[in-house]
C-alpha cells in the first residue's frame, strides 16, 4: 500500500500534456468510467462468479446472486482503477493504452482514485453481507492484483504467475458465496480457471510483444516470442484441459461432471490445444491472437457446460 500511495502522490507529468487534439477529445463520463474500470472483463469476471455460485447452491437465491454481481464488479473495477492509477506513465508509451482516461489527460489520478476506493469499500460491505469468506477472498484478490501482480509487471514474467492468483478467484468465489465453505469443490474451479490463464495471457503477451516493450513489460515466460515460450502454452493447455475434466472421477466432493459433459468439456480443450500447437507451428502474432480468442469463448463455453450439466443431468 505504501508503494501505491508513492505513486499517486507522485507528481504527474506525463498523463496527456503535449498530446494532440485528437488524442485528448473528451468521450462521455460513461465512456471512461467504462474504461477505468475495464467493464467487459469486469462483467466476464462476474461471469465467472455467477457461474461458481450455480454450481455451489442447492436453492437460487435472488437477492445473493445480485449482491454477488454488484459485488465482484465493484472488487474488479476498483482492482482495474488502481491498475490504471499505478501504470499510468507506461500507459502513455503503449499505443493500446495511451487513450485511457488517466494518459489520455481525461481523468485526474484524484478522481481514479475516489473511485478506486468507494469501489474498494462498496465491493468488501456488499460481499460481506453474503459471509465473511466471500469478503476476504474478495479482498485478497484485489490487494494481490494492485499491490503485487501491478509492480512485478515490469519486474519479471514470474508476474502473470502472480496475476493468476486473483484472476482465478472468481470462479471459486462464486461456490464459496453459496456455501461459505472452502473445500476441494472451489479448490477445483480456482484450479481450472488458472491454469487457463496462462496459455490466454501468454497469447495476449505475444502478439502484443512489440507494445508491451514500449511500456517495460514482459509477460512471455522466456521473454521472447520463442519455442520455448510456445512449449509452455502447450503444457499449461494440457493441465487446463486435464483439471477441466477432474469432476467426472468423482474425487471432487460436491462437484460433479456427467460422462457427456465431460466428452464436451474434453472436446473444448482439444480444441484450445489445436491453437495453441499452431502457435508452436507457426510462431506469428497472427497464431496467437486466435489461441487468445479462442481461449475466451473456452473458458466461458466450460462454465456453461458445467452449469448445464448441473441443472439438467
Amino acid at each position: 500500500m505504501k508503494y501505491l500511495c508513492t505513486l499517486i502522490t507522485k507528481r504527474d507529468s506525463n498523463t496527456g500534456l503535449g498530446r494532440s487534439k485528437t488524442s485528448i477529445e473528451n468521450p462521455s463520463l460513461i465512456h471512461d468510467f467504462k474504461e477505468i474500470t475495464k467493464m467487459r472483463l469486469a462483467i466476464s469476471v462476474v461471469f465467472s462468479s455467477l457461474a461458481g455460485y450455480l454450481l455451489g447452491v442447492d436453492v437460487v437465491n435472488m437477492k445473493t446472486l445480485i449482491l454477488l454481481a454488484l459485488g465482484g464488479y465493484f472488487m474488479v473495477g476498483a482492482s482495474n482503477a488502481f491498475n490504471q492509477i499505478i501504470e499510468r506513465d507506461l500507459d502513455a508509451k503503449m499505443n493500446r493504452t495511451k487513450n485511457r482516461p488517466i494518459p489520455a489527460g481525461r481523468m485526474s489520478v484524484t478522481t481514479a482514485f475516489i473511485i478506486a476506493s468507494l469501489f474498494t469499500i462498496a465491493g468488501v460491505v456488499i460481499l460481506y453481507t453474503i459471509n465473511k469468506q466471500t469478503a476476504m477472498f474478495g479482498a485478497i484478490s484485489i490487494f494481490l492484483y494492485t499491490c503485487v501482480y501491478t509492480p512485478l509487471k515490469t519486474m519479471t514474467p514470474l508476474a502473470v504467475f502472480v496475476g493468476a492468483i486473483p484472476g482465478a478467484i472468481p470462479f471459486m468465489l462464486g461456490w464459496v458465496a453459496a456455501t461459505d465453505d472452502f473445500g476441494i469443490e472451489p479448490g477445483t474451479l480456482f484450479a481450472l480457471q488458472f491454469f487457463w490463464q496462462f496459455p490466454h495471457f501468454w497469447a495476449i503477451g505475444w502478439f502484443l510483444f512489440e507494445d508491451y516493450k514500449k511500456g517495460g513489460f514482459f509477460m512471455l515466460p522466456t521473454g521472447k516470442q520463442d519455442k520455448g515460450t510456445a512449449v509452455q502454452v502447450i503444457m499449461y493447455t494440457i493441465w487446463t484441459i486435464l483439471v477441466s475434466i477432474i469432476p467426472v472421477f468423482g474425487f471432487t466432493g460436491k462437484l460433479h461432471l456427467s460422462i457427456l459433459a465431460a466428452v464436451v468439456v474434453f472436446a473444448l480443450g482439444l480444441g484450445l490445444l489445436y491453437y495453441a500447437i499452431q502457435l508452436f507451428n507457426k510462431m506469428t502474432e497472427k497464431a496467437a491472437k486466435q489461441l487468445m480468442l479462442v481461449s475466451v469463448s473456452y473458458i466461458t463455453l466450460v462454465q456453461i457446460v458445467y452449469v448445464a450439466d448441473k441443472f439438467l443431468s
